[in-house]
């Protein structure tokens, strides 16, 4: 036998050892597959999983877990959905309104529970926030509802503020419908958006090549699973071209960021867990409200501000839930 030809006997016969090892492991716990779209090492990902723990979960003694990540590329959601399915995952917990969408069509008429972690309206997917009805249910942080609160921030720290880039992933189908949010509000505080799209990491570099060349004044960065997974990039790009940047979770921030608002992704995460706990003991989802946050952190890079040379007003900094210095 030829050497590469054996290799990829063992190579196929190792992968056919794990997934049958996988199989024999979700047939004796409950199994909750996860589709992310940050890195496994993500701090929101760390926190489901210590919710988990917190509730008496152990990986490997009472429950199996298998996440899969799509590093910010959301078209692998359809293909991993459908691998989590033939495994045969017990409880689906999805990333944003297109793992929820995957996580749907993958299951189809299959009875796997989906918990969806989504910073979009939801409704177009159950059929109420207080009764979702259906396999489906959640929490959602309903950042497109902030959008403008953000703008108010962004012209209290940048005063006079009148050119503003709104930074977004049109493949997200909520963001058309957060932009016009925006500039409704934009219209009232009397400023000028423009909007630039970014599909990928590549078209983030071209978009703040543009957003400089048109001599903006500050950027608001729309969450979506492509977003939050290139928060570290979008930070220093930001640093790099020195434009006063906002996001809505506060590892934009911690990175490196000027400013953020909004609520609490790692929060969001590991309450996820609970619902995760709920339906493993019984709760149908679809009579689990959809859980909306009541509380918004204001977070403020006060060493990307000096960098940036700018100096926040006393009123926004007393406000502010965190200061970085």
């Amino acid at each position: 036998m030829r050497p590469r030809a054996f290799l990829s006997g063992v190579a196929f016969a190792l992968a056919q050892a794990l997934s049958f090892a996988w199989a024999q492991q979700v047939d004796k716990v409950p199994s909750v597959g996860v589709l992310l779209t940050s890195s496994l090492t993500s701090p929101h990902y760390q926190a489901f999983r210590q919710g988990l723990r917190d509730l008496g979960y152990i990986e490997g003694q009472n429950i199996a877990v298998v996440a899969k990540s799509g590093e910010g590329d959301t078209s692998r959601f359809p293909d991993f959905a459908r691998e989590l399915v033939r495994l045969n995952v017990t409880v689906m917990v999805a990333g944003g309104d297109q793992g929820l969408r995957a996580a749907k069509e993958a299951t189809g008429a299959i009875p796997i529970p989906i918990v969806a972690v989504a910073c979009d309206p939801l409704d177009s997917l159950v059929v109420s926030i207080a009764r979702p009805g259906g396999k489906a249910t959640g929490l959602t942080c309903i950042s497109s509802e902030l959008a403008g609160k953000r703008l108010q921030l962004l012209q209290e720290l940048l005063s006079p503020l009148t050119r503003v880039a709104i930074l977004y992933n049109p493949d997200d189908g909520n963001k058309p419908w957060e932009y016009k949010q925006s500039q409704e509000a934009a219209d009232k505080l009397k400023l000028t958006l423009r909007a630039y799209e970014a599909r990928s990491s590549v078209e983030i570099d071209e978009a703040f090549t543009r957003i400089v060349g048109d001599h903006t004044q500050a950027l608001i960065i729309f969450s979506d699973g492509l977003t939050t997974a290139h928060q570290k990039k979008l930070a220093d790009l930001a640093l790099a071209y020195r434009l006063p940047a906002m996001f809505g979770f506060r590892e934009f921030t911690e990175m490196g960021g000027l400013v953020s608002y909004g609520a609490s992704n790692t929060a969001m995460w590991r309450r996820a867990a609970s619902y995760v706990d709920k339906i493993l003991k019984g709760s149908s989802p679809g009579d689990l409200p959809i859980e909306q946050p009541t509380r918004f952190e204001l977070v403020i890079n006060l060493k990307t501000a000096k960098t940036l040379g700018i100096e926040i007003p006393p009123n926004v900094l007393a406000r502010a839930d965190e200061v970085i210095e």
